[in-house]
């Protein structure tokens, strides 16, 4: 049985006569959706979903109450052990070469760390306060981590919205990485576009991050102004400059093909809340990019990517107002499956 989760929660340009939580599966040979309930809270807001990397049927999600997991495909969960009373989880990291050490990334700016499968957690001591951290309408979180394959004590934290800070021990000292960021962001492209205050902000409203093991060191960033590449771990930073293959560079979400390093995967919109949004390609890392969701009509932000590390042609993407597209043939065709609930933020794929 081939399996998609997908997780909803709460965001700010919800229609409040629709649902906006819940974490669901799809099973792919029907084409139907099973309200995953058991065990979680009630109510449940579900903002990451992570696979075991070797334990079929393990299946983690970060929840307003902290991490759950499931041992068998969903069907049941249990709150893993975690400090505090209800720390909502908004990014979940498995170390590549030792499934045993996790990290949590929560909304209070903290990083957890587990060293045995989530038995027992310990907070790290991260930067609170990096340059240019902006005060928004919502919680600062700590919305994606990303770890170096090739090195796997190196861990990258994205903040929302305060670009991101770099470990390079396993998380036992921290480093502000945005200065150079900052500074990116006051080129004349950028201010003239959007403002000098606004660029700035663009800039540190990290999305996601990811790293390929074909190029140790270099670090993908998706953020409100497109998507970035730093080639010395964070030291500085290029615009990618999407734009060139694009008219979308609001930059949602950016992946490594599991299957193929040189290859990466970007989802791209118009904005936070938008009517459109496509998932494009890169075989060069970047260099170049072709949109890779054929005849797919998408009406909502282009939110996450999830690609199989079983199957190689399996590869799915989710909207945030509930359109998941997902295609088994690497691309040649796409189904559309409409989630029954809106505010998706989360997407994995067995």
């Amino acid at each position: 049985m081939t399996y998609v989760y997908a997780g909803a929660a709460d965001w700010g340009g919800k229609d409040p006569a629709k649902c906006n939580r819940g974490l669901y599966r799809l099973a792919t040979d029907t084409g139907t959706w099973t309200t995953l309930e058991r065990g979680l809270p009630d109510e449940v807001e579900v903002r990451c979903v992570t696979l075991h990397p070797t334990q079929p049927g393990v299946v983690f999600a970060g929840t307003q109450a902290g991490p759950y997991r499931s041992m068998d495909a969903g069907d049941t969960w249990e709150r893993m052990h975690f400090p505090g009373d209800e720390p909502v989880v908004w990014s979940f990291e498995i170390h590549p070469a030792d499934a045993r050490v996790m990290y949590v990334g929560t909304q209070d700016m903290a990083v957890y760390r587990s060293e045995d499968g989530g038995g027992h957690w310990r907070r790290l001591t991260v930067p609170t306060n990096p340059d240019g951290l902006c005060v928004m309408g919502f919680p600062t979180r700590m919305i994606r981590l990303a770890i170096d394959p090739t090195k796997p004590d190196e861990l990258y934290a994205g903040v929302e919205v305060g670009g991101l800070v770099r470990s390079l021990d396993g998380g036992a000292t921290w480093t502000d990485c945005n200065a150079p960021l900052l500074d990116l962001a006051t080129q004349e492209r950028y201010t003239q576009q959007h403002g000098p205050r606004r660029a700035s902000e663009g800039m540190m409203d990290t999305h996601a991050l990811a790293i390929s093991a074909a190029q140790p060191g270099t670090v993908f960033l998706a953020n409100r102004l497109g998507l970035f590449r730093s080639d010395d771990k964070g030291e500085s930073w290029s615009d990618m400059e999407i734009g060139r293959f694009s008219p979308l560079t609001y930059a949602r979400d950016v992946k490594v093909f599991p299957h193929d390093t040189q290859t990466l995967l970007g989802a791209f919109s118009i904005a936070a809340v938008s009517d459109a949004g496509s998932l494009y390609r890169s075989a060069d890392l970047g260099a170049t990019w072709r949109r890779f969701d054929h005849d797919v009509s998408i009406n909502s932000t282009l939110m996450i990517i999830a690609a199989s590390a079983q199957t190689p042609e399996r590869v799915y993407c989710a909207a945030r107002r509930g359109q998941v597209f997902g295609t088994e043939d690497g691309g040649k065709s796409w189904q559309t499956y409409l989630l029954p609930a809106e505010g998706v933020y989360a997407l994995a794929c067995v």
